[in-house]
C-alpha cells in the first residue's frame, strides 16, 4: 500500500464532544446569570467591640466588669444570642457586692440578667474600630437594691 492509499480514521463528533459542548454552554449561561457584584469577594468588616476597663476590645466576652473602680459589679456567664453591627444580646448573671456592713466585708450576690449592647460609634482611641457605647440590663428576677429592674448605662471606655 502506498502513501496515497493510506487510510486514517475519521473522527465523527460523538457523545463526548456533544457533552463537552453542552457543559461549556451551561457554564457560560451560569456565569452570565451571576451579577458582577456577587462575583466580587469583600473582606468581612471587623465586628463591633465592647471595650473593657483595661481598654481592650472584646467580642462576645464571657465576663464583663461593670464597676471598674472597685470591682464590685461584674457580669459573668454571658451567653451571647447575637452580636451584630448595631446591637448584641446575651443572658448571664450580674454579680453585685452587697457592701454590708461595708464593701470589703460584703458578699457577692447573683442576679439573673438580660444584657443588650447598643449605639456603636467609632472608638476615639482607634477610629477604625467601632465600639458599643450603651449597655442595658434587664433583671429577670429581682434587681440589686436600689437599681431598677430595667437600667441603661453609658459605656465610657
Amino acid at each position: 500500500m502506498d502513501a496515497s492509499q493510506e487510510t486514517r480514521p475519521v473522527r465523527v463528533p460523538g457523545r463526548g464532544t456533544r457533552r463537552a459542548a453542552l457543559l461549556c454552554s451551561l457554564a457560560a449561561l451560569a456565569a452570565a446569570a451571576v451579577p458582577a457584584s456577587a462575583a466580587r469577594t469583600r473582606a468581612a468588616p471587623d465586628p463591633v467591640v465592647v471595650v473593657d476597663c483595661f481598654e481592650r476590645p472584646q467580642v462576645r466576652p464571657e465576663e464583663y466588669l461593670l464597676a471598674c473602680g472597685d470591682g464590685n459589679n461584674r457580669l459573668v456567664g454571658l451567653r451571647w444570642e447575637s452580636w451584630g453591627p448595631s446591637a448584641a444580646t446575651a443572658t448571664g448573671t450580674d454579680m453585685v457586692n452587697d457592701c454590708r456592713p461595708y464593701c470589703a466585708a460584703g458578699r457577692f450576690r447573683p442576679y439573673p440578667v438580660k444584657v443588650t449592647l447598643s449605639h456603636p460609634q467609632a472608638w476615639p482611641d482607634r477610629p477604625d474600630v467601632r465600639r458599643f457605647t450603651m449597655i442595658r440590663l434587664i433583671y429577670t428576677d429581682t434587681a440589686p437594691h436600689p437599681v431598677p429592674k430595667d437600667v441603661t448605662y453609658k459605656l465610657v471606655y
